[in-house]
């Protein structure tokens, strides 16, 4: 009996044992499979979109890690290091010497654009792939044109596991952080997050190494979820959240000096100016993908709202400036992209698509002035509240249609037509050609041509509805009472360049472009509010050679870019009461250098990794942003050199595995460097890069 009972108790756990190994095996099987299937439609997704001609610079989450500082820094630090791309303050960064015109996407939708000035929506932490897209963009690209950062996302289907982290140092710089990926069944997920504070939130205005009022209190929050409905169907939804406050740092030691009193006060302290600034996005994506052998479709659903809130020291800015501004201003947008990507034969390959959104902005200001007469002297030392409030929607249109042509089997050529329309505080339509070509001369080497006709609305949110002639008679008032609203920038770009395979580890390029613009687009800070405000040249050229180079052998890489650029515009036609009377005159015949001119930029990097350690170096030259001397925009600040470097460590073994530690310094060199020194057309203040810097980080996988 006991042996009959062994063997039905054997012969059960053997049963069970098989039971579960079949239902692993099966689970394992469908993970496989959906892993599998995941990948074909990520090739689906991406073969939507294409860069045929365009100069393209793409940069791994890997390359991301490799850099000091890894994912704890902010995204404009990771662009900085692709070609062409000069560091401004305020968080900014010039592509081919635009000063705006960058467009966002993340897995190739649009993120409509912000409000957001010194803020980073975008955390390095999700990426697992940025690319930077210039030059003569094919006809799916429009809108904003100076660059295309397009976004590939961490997905839990290949990154699964999480990781805690706690990254801190100099200028009281705490930022704890977290990540986690994974899948279950058809679903797979991503989710990131982090907290950052510390003391030198916006560029010191002096060149202190710990500025006086410039504390930073940062939020930041992203999900991605992804249903894999079948082998040609899959939906996804993302959704990201920011919520950012700064200081806006004093310079000590300073006077008021305009002789105003402010109900019997005529003295304070600039030290204790208390001037803040909060600024909050939030932005939400639906997306279906389906995908056939020979023809794939992408729909999705976007929102954004974004506003800036800026609060300032009513006594204070009033003795200072002449007025003390409350502003806030809100975008919310709604938005639907559709793309489609059809394989008529083995030689042409037909895409297009659609895109529309519709904006709601909202802009309230309340100014406290001081009412003066004609002669410009102060009546009373009672302040006066102005409200100018302004409410306005818009909607934009845009269409494309363009054929991918193999006409021989190293020649390829792209061309299509782009047809864009907005309707805001101006309106215009245009519709423009594109063409692109690239040739495979020689195993190893290519080159690549291109012409587009661009067309580009000015940046809706920033728009102010300020009624100027409320300001009159008052210590705010415009010298210049002229302000004809911003109107869209219509120019023609063309570009030419090569690449260069000397072996399998080298690459080498050279690119070149040159664009003339009507309406050219640029922006500026006038005011204590740090919200950019746009305006419109008459004229503008921009042109430009670039050089690159990248070498990865076993645990070595390294990259070196080199750019000179030149941007220049004449007469400005636009919001002129920002100007005054003396610079309107003088380019109103003359043209200037744009104030994000920068002759030369350069960027290098370089990393090795052996075991589980791995040391970083990269630095970044610039020649200097434009300042006034004698004319406007006439001169530049002096050239800087920054140079970082990072270590790391990751243990494998004992009770330590799965940790890792890294140390860097920003700045090594200690060199002191002005990005702006507060004059040129359209800068509202200075400021000096940061000063050296040490930094630790550890963190756990799990």
């Amino acid at each position: 009996m006991f042996r009959l009972r062994l063997i039905r108790v054997l012969m059960l756990a053997v049963c069970t044992c098989a039971s579960l190994a079949s239902a692993v095996l099966a689970a394992s099987s469908s993970s496989i499979e959906t892993v599998v299937v995941t990948a074909r439609l990520d090739h689906a997704r991406d073969s939507i979109e294409t860069q045929l001609g365009a100069s393209s610079y793409r940069i791994t989450a890997q390359d991301i890690r490799n850099q000091p500082g890894g994912a704890n820094n902010l995204l404009n630090q990771v662009v900085l290091q692709a070609p062409g791309v000069a560091m401004d303050s305020f968080g900014q960064v010039h592509v081919r010497g635009e000063h705006n015109g960058l467009q966002y996407r993340i897995d190739g939708i649009v993120l409509p654009e912000g409000i957001s000035v010194f803020g980073q929506t975008l955390d390095p932490r999700l990426i697992q792939s940025v690319q930077l897209i210039t030059g003569a963009l094919p006809a799916e690209y429009g809108l904003l044109t100076a660059g295309i950062i397009d976004i590939t996302t961490r997905s839990g289907a290949f990154d699964q596991g999480g990781e805690v982290s706690l990254y801190g140092g100099s200028h009281g710089t705490i930022e704890p952080s977290f990540s986690y990926g994974n899948s279950s069944g058809t679903w797979n997920y991503f989710v990131s997050g982090d907290y950052l504070h510390n003391s030198l939130g916006i560029e010191s205005p002096n060149g202190v190494a710990n500025p006086l009022h410039d504390n930073t209190d940062q939020y930041h929050l992203f999900g991605y979820a992804e249903d894999t409905v079948n082998a040609n169907s899959r939906i996804s939804i993302m959704a990201g959240t920011s919520n950012e406050f700064f200081q806006i740092p004093n310079t000590p030691n300073l006077s008021p000096q305009l002789g105003l009193t402010v109900n019997g006060v005529s003295t304070y302290p600039s030290a204790k100016l208390n001037e803040t600034q909060r600024e909050v996005t939030h932005f939400g994506i639906i997306s279906y993908l389906h995908s056939t052998r020979r023809f794939s479709v992408q729909v999705s659903g976007l929102m954004r709202y974004s506003s800036v809130n800026f609060s300032p020291d009513r006594l204070g800015d009033l003795l200072y400036s002449g007025i003390a501004q409350s502003a806030r201003k809100s975008d919310m947008a709604y938005g639907l992209q559709v793309d489609s990507s059809w394989r008529l034969s083995a030689t042409h390959t037909l895409r297009s698509g659609l895109f529309f959104e519709y904006d709601d902005a909202t802009s309230n200001t309340l100014s406290y002035v001081l009412p003066v007469n004609t002669a410009g002297i102060q009546t009373t030392d009672l302040p006066l509240g102005i409200a100018d409030n302004g409410q306005k929607s818009g909607t934009t249109f845009s269409a494309y249609i363009q054929d991918e042509w193999k006409l021989l089997p190293s020649l390829t050529l792209n061309y299509g037509l782009r047809y864009d329309q907005y309707a805001q505080y101006s309106s215009g339509s245009q519709l423009s050609p594109r063409v692109n070509a690239v040739w495979a001369v020689l195993p190893g080497t290519t080159i690549h041509a291109g012409y587009a006709r661009y067309f580009s609305p000015p940046p809706f949110e920033l728009i102010g509805s300020e009624t100027i002639a409320k300001f009159q008679n008052t210590t705010a008032a415009p010298s210049v009472l002229s302000d004809a609203t911003p109107v869209a920038e219509r120019s023609n770009y063309y570009d030419v360049g090569a690449s260069q395979s000397l072996s399998s580890d080298l690459t080498v390029g050279v690119d070149s472009y040159y664009k003339i613009s009507r309406n050219l687009i640029d922006e500026g800070q006038f005011g204590a509010p740090i919200i950019l405000t746009p305006f419109n040249y008459a004229r503008g050229k921009q042109y430009g050679l670039e050089f690159t180079g990248s070498y990865v052998h076993g645990g070595f890489s390294a990259y070196g870019n080199l750019a000179l650029a030149h941007a220049i515009g004449k007469h400005i036609i636009t919001s002129q009461f920002n100007f005054s009377p003396a610079d309107l005159a003088y380019i109103s015949s003359h043209y200037i250098y744009l104030d994000h001119d920068q002759a030369m930029t350069a960027s290098a990097g370089t990393a090795y990794h052996w075991d589980m350690n791995g040391i970083s170096m990269d630095m970044l030259y610039g020649s200097g942003l434009r300042r006034t001397i004698t004319i406007p925009n006439g001169g530049h600040v002096p050239g800087y050199v920054v140079v970082n470097f990072g270590a790391s460590h990751a243990f494998t073994h004992g009770t330590l595995r799965g940790v890792s530690v890294r140390f860097n310094v920003s700045n090594l060199l200690d060199r002191r460097y002005e990005i702006r020194d507060g004059s040129g057309i359209g800068v509202g203040a200075p400021q000096w890069g940061a000063s050296r810097g040490f930094f630790f980080g550890i963190s756990k996988a799990f």
